[in-house]
């Protein structure tokens, strides 16, 4: 909500002050119906604690689903755009998109279109949305487009949430692990040492490394936390590094267990965007351009360019992709046969929705393989530590009997 100042004249007197409102129309419009003839009205300029503070996106996808879906049913209802727009912005949950869909229909009244109004906000519509959009709008089948944004979206947001359910848990156990061990070497395994240094007698190796690690992590602790910021760091690097990105894509493709997972969903978002792309129209170039920017991994957008380059040379689509080893054989071969038949929007959305049951299954087997292997690799690193503390325990106990 923003704040405005305003003077006005009601039907005794002229009056001023600061009215609170979504914009300028509802702050004029509210003061219409308190009887008060607008002279002159300003936005007030944001204090920092008046500002909206948000992390992340500024609209979570399921709820930017919905939205679509329900503009899709409004438009097909015969309901105007700017009538949808307008009671869209009064019923959503988000609050950066009911602004933001309060805004729009300011503009939209104002004789502006849909997708280039909508384009003025690239933090919550992306250039697909837009573009799927503006081939609705020179079609006149902007609910079609509307409902192929959410199809696409909701896919997408399903397969991505499997993948990140199934990569949760061996990185909560290996947080969960790392604590534990933390704890056992700063805590637990110091009060056995000094017992351990009256006894006199040499440590079994076992014992003699554990106790090494927890001075170590007693009075070397900084180093531990310095290697996990510099390694954090050096991630965060890669990440906004062109080679960088690169090289850990390329790694993320080919790491055990979870390689294959991640290459399936990046290729069921490839030929889903695509073939939304192609079912709206919208030139095989510039779906390509717009493909390369979505899908998420340097490995494919580098393939996706290739692809385009060649279509540019007048060479084939389909080319790169054969000779490159993220690519099976089943994505070119599936476009060849939609490309000849005419029918290539089908043909990848075939593939995407292959793919995205290959995720789904590939997720289960994950979450049923991985459970016991986390907990077998969990009671290791414990027992290992407790076995260290117990050997020389179990010497000296021997050595009173003997005596």
């Amino acid at each position: 909500m923003a704040r405005f100042k305003y003077e006005g004249r009601d039907r005794k007197k002229l009056r001023s002050g600061i009215i609170v409102a979504e914009n300028r129309r509802s702050a004029v419009e509210k003061l219409r119906d308190e009887g008060v003839r607008v002279i002159d009205i300003r936005e007030m300029p944001a204090t920092a604690l008046q500002k909206d503070i948000s992390f992340g996106a500024p609209v979570k996808r399921d709820q930017f689903i919905m939205f679509l879906r329900q503009f899709s049913t409004l438009m097909r209802a015969g309901v105007t755009i700017v009538d949808a727009v307008k009671i869209l912005s009064q019923q959503v949950d988000s609050k950066a998109l009911r602004k933001t869909l309060t805004e729009v229909d300011d503009e939209l009244r104002k004789g502006n279109s849909l997708s280039n109004t909508l384009a003025k906000y690239p933090k919550i519509f992306e250039p697909l949305t837009i573009n799927l959009i503006r081939a609705g709008e020179l079609s006149g089948n902007i609910d079609e487009s509307l409902d192929r944004l959410a199809t696409h979206y909701d896919k997408a947001y399903q397969t991505r949430q499997k993948v990140i359910s199934a990569m949760s848990y061996p990185l909560v156990v290996g947080f969960l692990a790392i604590g534990v061990v933390i704890f056992l070497l700063s805590s637990i395994v110091p009060m056995f040492a000094e017992m351990f240094e009256g006894m006199g007698n040499e440590l079994p190796p076992l014992t003699q490394f554990v106790m090494g690690a927890s001075d170590f992590v007693q009075n070397y602790w900084y180093i531990l936390i310095a290697a996990a910021l510099l390694f954090a760091g050096t991630i965060w690097l890669m990440k906004r590094n062109e080679k960088g990105k690169y090289i850990l894509d390329t790694i993320m493709l080919k790491i055990p267990l979870f390689g294959n997972m991640l290459k399936k969903s990046a290729l069921a978002r490839l030929t889903r965007t695509l073939s939304s792309l192609f079912s709206s129209s919208v030139p095989i170039l510039q779906a390509m351009t717009m493909t390369e920017k979505v899908v998420g991994n340097a490995v494919m957008s580098k393939v996706i360019i290739a692809s385009r380059d060649s279509l540019e040379r007048g060479g084939s689509l389909t080319e790169p992709m054969k000779n490159h080893w993220a690519f099976p054989p089943l994505i070119p071969h599936m476009i060849q046969i939609g490309e000849q038949t005419g029918s290539l929007d089908h043909m990848l959305a075939k593939v995407a929705e292959f793919y995205e049951k290959e995720v789904e299954a590939e997720t289960d087997r994950l979450k049923a393989l991985i459970e016991p292997l986390m907990i077998v690799f969990l009671a290791a690193i414990v027992g290992t530590i407790i076995l260290s503390i117990m050997m020389p325990m179990f010497e000296m106990f021997q050595n009173v009997d003997q005596m």
